[in-house]
């Protein structure tokens, strides 16, 4: 209990140095609840400024993923997109929440898509051990490694089902993938995915 105190405290005093820092956004709801975390603290009150800081931490989580999902790819042409949601696999999304998604249409056909991200997630030190493992990548079936630009991702494309999907690991963290079926090959989901705003989710999941 002590520790976690400990590590919400700092996070919220560093928060709210950045966030008071900005005049549009110094007495949002997120400040308040870090003040009155801090006045609770100074007063002894622990547990109750530990949930006014959680309050406050969760209300961050939910700004941060807000900004990622601006990063999704648009539909490339001949598809209709959705907007950005958080999705129903139940992994979290910057510590809380769901992995966040987006899906893909096809306009004149049977084709479907479907983005997915996750950031600092259990399931994303897992996958790194597979994503980094050449031997591993060779021994599975219909799949293979697949260039993001300088990144280095991987590629399963299962023809006789018309099913496909890309997946790229950034900064050991940072899990993006994109998922296809119906498709007459694998290219829509490698495009996809390669155009993906890698720079601005960089920077928007920044630690």
């Amino acid at each position: 209990m002590k520790k976690l105190f400990l590590r919400s405290i700092s996070l919220a005093c560093l928060t709210s140095a950045t966030l008071l820092a900005s005049p549009v956004i110094a007495n949002d709801k997120v400040v308040e609840q870090i003040d009155l975390g801090l006045e609770l603290y100074q007063q002894g009150d622990y547990g109750a400024a530990i949930t006014e800081l959680e309050f406050a931490i969760n209300d961050i989580r939910k700004m941060m993923s807000a900004g990622i999902s601006e990063t999704f790819p648009d539909a490339p042409s001949g598809w209709t997109a959705t907007e950005a949601s958080k999705g129903d696999s139940g992994a979290a999304l910057m510590g809380g929440g769901s992995a966040l998604t987006r899906k893909y249409t096809q306009d004149d056909g049977n084709g479907r898509m479907e983005a997915t991200l996750m950031v600092d997630n259990p399931m994303v030190q897992g996958m790194g051990a597979m994503l980094n493992n050449p031997a591993l990548i060779a021994a599975q079936k219909n799949m293979e490694r697949i260039r993001i630009g300088r990144e280095a991702g991987i590629l399963k494309w299962v023809p006789e089902r018309g099913n496909a999907e890309a997946t790229l690991l950034l900064n050991g963290r940072i899990l993006m993938q994109v998922k296809g079926r119906n498709l007459a090959d694998p290219d829509p989901v490698v495009s996809l995915l390669r155009a993906w705003d890698l720079d601005a989710l960089r920077e928007k999941a920044a630690r």
